[in-house]
């Protein structure tokens, strides 16, 4: 290693390109490769922006020259040189008919043989890549989602700051409340026994922000939850948090479409129609089979109950007289790819959605192959196929149940898993954004005989439903809205109840006593006794939206530093195992 000398940088990679042919710069970074032609030595040094091509010459520098054959991959540098134009021009990288005629050159630091190489041509496993992590975001594409998540933030913060938000800090150790997923908690040294949670959201905060006057709120908010992870979750995500003051359904999603309108054209030059589409809850359930829709093709769901519901095949008739439905989907043209044995696949598929079986008919030129036909009438058969609009070449899938929600959370599933598999989406590259509206404003459960809030025990009743409340609380809709782009729920949230009485009767609805209402949300209930305005707010999934933008397939790929599946960080070792000592002074023992 070097001392570094007079040397300081003076242009990033990519900055080069502003410059003329002539001038001197200063460049440093990491050798992603060398490349020795005898006489001459082309170097290439990657930093944040890009990549520029060294170039030493044996007869001029010579050394210079003897110094650039011992660099090496990953080797760190910097070298002052004239800019040229590449005699070998190359349209793979943006400074790609420009080099550096190196004049002046340090070796900061040495590398050992990485454990892969720096490329993203070369596949790398998961648990290697994140094993040696800062080594894995030195690769260009990893790199650049990274550099573009920030971009991304940015943007985000100058709109809202443009539009009257003030950003505002909300604390990380925050008392545990009973609604949601498994907190993180956090022992107290000070408080023996006593324990902080990580905040899942910093849901209540905002909202005591709106009744302590801030009229509008946003924060890029760290948030944990203790759950096991998808391929969409990790333990720790950020969210883009909003709250807004004197407002109602449609204020929040005009600010927000404007918002997502405004990110896509910085961000990604792409124009975004406005308004966005609006559907219900109760219209996305019954068409796609999913409260986040993915629009972008067809196949939609169709009852088809009244077509077999006299008939004499039990499979159907069984479920509709239970009180459940029949319905399908027709996979318009996919005959000829959707063989029998894939059909078996879509099967296994469908059951791990809770679905008994899938029944269906495939229609050829040669011939008509149907697990159910046999079993109903010539009218039965037809009245199916005038509802569906099928045809030669389509494949019809059905599913019955004695419980309708099960049909349509498989149906929906099955769809999505055809359009994947067999390329129904004809522009993936296109984003199909739309609003769903009117959630439920409780979900049951059968196994604890009790109602929980669908969104969160804070979100306002549709004004319409107020008097069944307590009557008929599973047929009442809430106000509140999600954001989806390709099928994916980008962003969701509602307006808030703002009377401390009618929050005393939600709480109750969910099975609340008087003195857990007060326990655990005493502080909020007392704080609208001072003055609370109609307010309401969305939070985006920030991780997700880069993930869409940039069109990667995990969130893991625009983070910095993610876990694993058992909630792990491969680099670090975290978790780990802590001092006894430690231990001791939270009065704690290990069970």
């Amino acid at each position: 290693m070097e001392i570094m000398g007079p040397l300081r940088r003076t242009h990033y990679a990519l900055e080069i390109l502003k410059s003329k042919i002539g001038d001197e710069v200063t460049v440093a970074g990491f050798v992603a490769r060398s490349r020795d032609l005898g006489n001459l030595i082309f170097t290439d040094v990657r930093d944040v922006t890009g990549i520029i091509q060294l170039a030493f010459d044996d007869a001029t520098e010579p050394g210079l020259f003897e110094k650039a054959k011992t660099l090496h991959n990953e080797y760190t540098l910097i070298a002052k040189g004239v800019v040229r134009e590449r005699s070998s021009k190359t349209d793979k990288i943006p400074t790609g008919s420009i080099e550096i005629f190196v004049t002046d050159m340090r070796v900061l630091s040495g590398a050992d043989v990485t454990p892969f190489e720096i490329r993203d041509e070369v596949s790398v496993r998961d648990d290697l890549a994140l094993t040696y992590r800062y080594l894995d975001l030195r690769r260009p594409s990893l790199n650049e989602a990274i550099v573009a998540r920030h971009k991304i933030v940015k943007t985000t913060r100058d709109f809202f700051s443009t539009n009257h938000f003030i950003e505002i800090e909300t604390p990380f150790l925050i008392r545990s409340t009973p609604e949601g997923a498994r907190d993180y908690l956090v022992p107290s040294r000070v408080q023996t026994g006593k324990f902080y949670a990580l905040p899942q959201s910093p849901q209540l905060y905002k909202q005591l922000l709106m009744l302590s006057g801030f009229d509008r709120y946003m924060q890029i908010a760290r948030c944990f939850r203790d759950e096991d992870l998808r391929a969409d979750r990790q333990p720790e995500f950020t969210q883009i948090d909003l709250e807004m003051s004197f407002v109602d359904i449609d204020d929040i999603l005009e600010m927000n479409e404007r918002y997502i309108k405004y990110l896509f054209k910085e961000i990604l030059d792409i124009d975004v129609s406005l308004p966005l589409p609006r559907m219900t809850y109760n219209e996305a359930m019954g068409r796609f089979g999913s409260d986040k829709p993915d629009t972008r093709f067809g196949m939609e769901i169709a009852d088809i109950s009244d077509c077999v519901s006299g008939g004499d095949f039990a499979v159907f008739s069984s479920a509709i007289s239970a009180g459940g439905s029949v319905r399908a989907i027709n996979a318009k043209g996919l005959a000829q790819k959707i063989t029998r044995k894939e059909i078996d696949k879509l099967t296994e598929h469908a059951k791990t959605y809770r679905a008994k079986g899938l029944a269906y008919t495939r229609i050829t030129d040669d011939a008509r192959s149907s697990s159910y036909e046999k079993f109903l009438s010539e009218s039965e058969i037809e009245s199916i196929n005038q509802a569906l609009g099928a045809e030669t070449g389509d494949v019809i899938f059905i599913i019955s149940d004695a419980k309708t929600d099960v049909v349509l959370e498989a149906l929906g599933a099955l769809r999505c898993e055809i359009a994947k598999k067999f390329d129904v989406i004809e522009d993936a590259a296109q984003f199909n954004m739309l609003w769903v509206t009117e959630f439920p404003l409780f979900e049951y459960s059968e196994e604890d005989d009790r109602y929980y809030a669908k969104h969160h025990p804070f979100t306002m009743i549709m004004d319409e439903d107020v008097d069944k409340l307590e009557s008929d609380p599973v047929s009442c809709r809430a106000k509140a809205y999600d954001m989806v782009i390709n099928g994916n729920e980008i962003g969701g949230g509602s307006i808030r109840i703002n009377n401390p009485e009618f929050q005393r009767r939600m709480f109750k609805a969910l099975g609340f006593s008087e003195q857990a209402m007060h326990e655990q949300f005493g502080f909020l209930i007392d704080a609208y006794r001072y003055g609370a305005p109609p307010h309401g707010g969305l939070a985006f999934g920030l991780d997700r939206l880069v993930m869409l933008m940039l069109g990667k397939d995990s969130i893991r790929d625009v983070i910095a530093f993610p876990k694993v599946q058992n909630a792990g960080e491969l680099m670090t070792g975290s978790p780990s195992h802590v001092d006894q000592k430690q231990l001791d002074e939270l009065k704690l023992k290990l069970d």
